[in-house]
C-alpha cells in the first residue's frame, strides 16, 4: 500500500505475534481527517489486532505508526495513553459504560479525566448527547436504558472530548438492524461535521457502507479496496 500524502494516521508493515499465533503479517493503513474507513475481515483475519495498535492499545512487535507527524510506535506508555484521552476516542460492541454513573456523567467522563469541571464537563457532555438524540437519558443509568440508546451514548463519549480519530470497533455489533443503522448514521455524520476520522472495524457489509473505503485485512495482511458505485 502507498501510503497518500495528507494522511492524519498510517501504519506500515505492522507485525504482531501472540506466541505462536501471528495476528498481523504486514499490515498496513493510512486514513485521512474526517475519513470513514472500514476494516474488514473474518473473524481471526487481524482487523481488532490491527485496530488496537493504530489506537496504540498494543504495541507492534514490527513496523511503524505515524499519527500527525509523530511516531506513536516510539511513544511511551504515558505518552500514549495521554493521547488516547485527548485525541482518540472509542466505540465499542458492548457500549462499555460505567453502570454506577448516569448517562450524562459517562458521556462527561473522558473531560472529567482530562481535568475538566463537572458543570463544564457535563453542559458539554449534554450537547452532543443532544446532537445524538439521547440528551432525555441524562439522569438514567446505562441499565435503565435499550442496547440502541446505550450505544448512542457510547458515542456521544466518543466525541465529547473532539478527537481527531474515532476507533469503533463492531460498534453495532449487539444491536438489530434498525438500531444499527441508526447509531452508524448518527456517529458518521458527527465525525464529518467534526472533521473526525473514523476506523470502522466491521464484519457486516451494511455497515461498511457508511465508509468512505474499506480495507480487507486477512491472514494479518491488509488491501486496500476501492469503492465500487
Amino acid at each position: 500500500m502507498t501510503i497518500p500524502a495528507g494522511s492524519l494516521l498510517t501504519a506500515q508493515d505492522l507485525r504482531k505475534a501472540y506466541g505462536p499465533t501471528t495476528a498481523l503479517d504486514g499490515g498496513e493503513f493510512s486514513i485521512h481527517p474526517g475519513e470513514v474507513v472500514a476494516v474488514m475481515g473474518p473473524s481471526g483475519s487481524g482487523k481488532s489486532t490491527l485496530l488496537h495498535c493504530l489506537a496504540g492499545i498494543v504495541m507492534p512487535d514490527s513496523g511503524t505508526i505515524m499519527y500527525n507527524g509523530r511516531e506513536v510506535t516510539a511513544m511511551g506508555d504515558a505518552e500514549r495513553s495521554a493521547l488516547r484521552r485527548t485525541e482518540f476516542g472509542f466505540v465499542f460492541q458492548f457500549g462499555q459504560l460505567v453502570p454506577e454513573l448516569t448517562c450524562v456523567e459517562n458521556v462527561a467522563l473522558p473531560l472529567r479525566l482530562n481535568g475538566s469541571s463537572r458543570k463544564e464537563a457535563e453542559r458539554t457532555a449534554l450537547a452532543w448527547m443532544e446532537r445524538l438524540e439521547v440528551d432525555d437519558l441524562r439522569k438514567k443509568r446505562p441499565g435503565e436504558v435499550s442496547g440502541g440508546q446505550g450505544q448512542r451514548v457510547a458515542v456521544a463519549r466518543s466525541l465529547v472530548t473532539n478527537p481527531r480519530v474515532v476507533f469503533a470497533d463492531e460498534p453495532t455489533g449487539a444491536l438489530d438492524s434498525f438500531n444499527g443503522e441508526r447509531v452508524m448514521e448518527l456517529l458518521t455524520d458527527a465525525a464529518r461535521s467534526a472533521n473526525a476520522a473514523v476506523v470502522l472495524v466491521t464484519h457486516e457489509a451494511r455497515v461498511a457502507a457508511y465508509s468512505d473505503r474499506e480495507i480487507v485485512v486477512r491472514d494479518g495482511k491488509s488491501r486496500d479496496m476501492e469503492r465500487v458505485v
